[in-house]
């Protein structure tokens, strides 16, 4: 798993042997286990040539992850990185397949921005906001869409139907709709 730590909670870990992050989320120390009883025994600490980042070795009692996981890095995009892409296809059908490729990639940047809120994000200040504020932005950039296909030219069109994309991207997470789901219906659909 990937956590935060202060120097207070290293001090901590190093204390009592077992994991004790930083939660920015919160602003207070997090003893990995003592609310979900999935504690995490110290068994090494390595730092890295930076001296910015530490490595931690522990015997894992119960799951790392809040999904129940072994561990947190259980999704795996190597199924979007490696998805063969015929070489007789045109260019069009290329595109299509690389295209739903970086649609797996921004699901997974969205997904991970959810699960760690990370301070800054424009993302986190989404899901921070809450479903009203992410309706409002689609809401927006629909309208934005509708306005630039008007004007001539595309450049402003592509523009802000990226943007109504990622907000609509952000409502899946929200409301727990996958990318497969749209593309399911989709087929149906055809």
């Amino acid at each position: 798993m990937l956590a935060y730590m202060s120097l207070e909670s290293l001090v901590k870990t190093l204390e009592i042997g077992e994991a004790v992050y930083y939660s920015r989320s919160r602003q207070e120390l997090w003893h990995k286990g003592e609310t979900s009883g999935h504690f995490q025994k110290v068994k090494k600490i390595a730092y890295d040539c930076d001296k910015d980042t530490l490595l931690i070795k522990v015997k894992q009692i119960g799951c790392a992850c809040h999904e129940g996981e072994k561990s947190c890095f259980h999704y795996d995009l190597n199924k979007y990185l490696n998805t063969k892409v015929d070489v007789n296809m045109g260019d069009e059908d290329r595109s299509d397949v690389l295209f739903g490729k970086r649609m797996g990639i921004l699901a997974a940047v969205i997904e991970e921005r959810y699960k760690n809120m990370p301070e800054g994000s424009y993302t986190t200040y989404l899901f921070e906001k809450g479903i009203d504020k992410i309706l409002k932005k689609v809401g927006e950039e629909a309208s934005e869409v509708i306005i630039a296909s008007k004007n001539d030219g595309n450049y402003e069109l592509i523009y802000e139907a990226s943007d109504l994309l990622y907000h609509l991207m952000v409502l899946f997470k929200v409301k727990n709709v996958k990318l497969k789901d749209i593309e399911e219906e989709l087929i149906k659909r055809s």
